[in-house]
């Protein structure tokens, strides 16, 4: 089982980048599940289609005083392809820590047994990664992620979200947390933009494993509650998103020891 953490500032199309390489992933043949660690919880909406809102983890630990009568079957929705999706949500608005929301959303699937039942081979964590505190790196814990990428673009604050999130996992490195894979480039049309992420890259010791052209294609897929793979399959944009998706599991697949 490979586990990836994906983090990202908040609207650098990090969701939307990793639903469509959970996508590229699932056509592969390949069984995944994707956890939505934001407490916006939209994570996974491109891969459940029409089938609505889903409850997230924490507002079924919220809603029910009983904890043993959550099940797994509550806790997720079977998307494209079969794919596996949960999102963590957050807590009430102005109360309680989104950070704390995490560890009780990824401790509770655990306790449910949801990595033995679904046996996923790739299981991809997106995380917000406007900040790096508590419950924001509960999936860099051992146990959880192993490997962490981060999508940027060249824009300057999301280089240094980049930044601080690989600060962290220098951090944490001689914890047994996850290693950091490198940078997935989201471009956004900035000047100079892919020589700024790669001399980054640089600067960190890290590598750019990937990256996306900037398309109309992404909101017309939006649009109908799809991901580009799903609803586009033969674009130049589904075939990049394939090539990511090959070059993120051979980066990883790199780093094992």
């Amino acid at each position: 089982m490979l586990k990836i953490a994906v983090y990202g500032k908040g609207g650098i199309g990090k969701s939307t980048t990793v639903s469509n390489v959970a996508a590229a992933l699932a056509d592969k043949g390949l069984r995944v599940m994707q956890i939505g660690c934001d407490p916006k919880a939209d994570s996974t909406i491109l891969l459940r289609g029409d089938q609505g809102e889903m409850k997230t983890i924490l507002d079924l630990v919220r809603e029910n005083e009983d904890q043993n009568s959550i099940t797994l079957d509550d806790m997720v929705r079977i998307g494209y392809k079969d794919i596996v999706c949960a999102e963590a949500g957050g807590p009430t608005p102005g109360l309680g820590c989104a950070g704390r929301g995490i560890i009780a959303a990824l401790t509770k699937l655990a306790e449910k047994g949801a990595y033995d039942k679904y046996k996923p081979d790739v299981v991809l964590y997106d995380v917000l990664g406007d900040v790096v505190c508590g419950g924001f790196s509960m999936p860099m814990r051992p146990g959880y992620a192993d490997y962490v990428m981060v999508v940027t673009s060249g824009e300057n604050m999301s280089i240094y979200a980049a930044a601080n999130i690989s600060m962290a996992v220098e951090q944490f490195k001689n914890r047994g947390y996850a290693k950091f894979a490198g940078l997935i480039l989201n471009r956004r049309k900035v000047k100079d933009e892919d020589e700024k992420v790669a001399e980054f890259a640089k600067e960190i010791n890290s590598k750019v494993v990937g990256s996306i052209n900037r398309s109309d294609l992404i909101q017309s897929a939006e649009e109908l509650n799809k991901t580009v793979v799903e609803a586009f399959p033969d674009s130049s944009l589904s075939d990049e998103y394939r090539k990511l998706a090959d070059q993120i599991m051979a980066s990883c697949e790199a780093l094992v020891c």
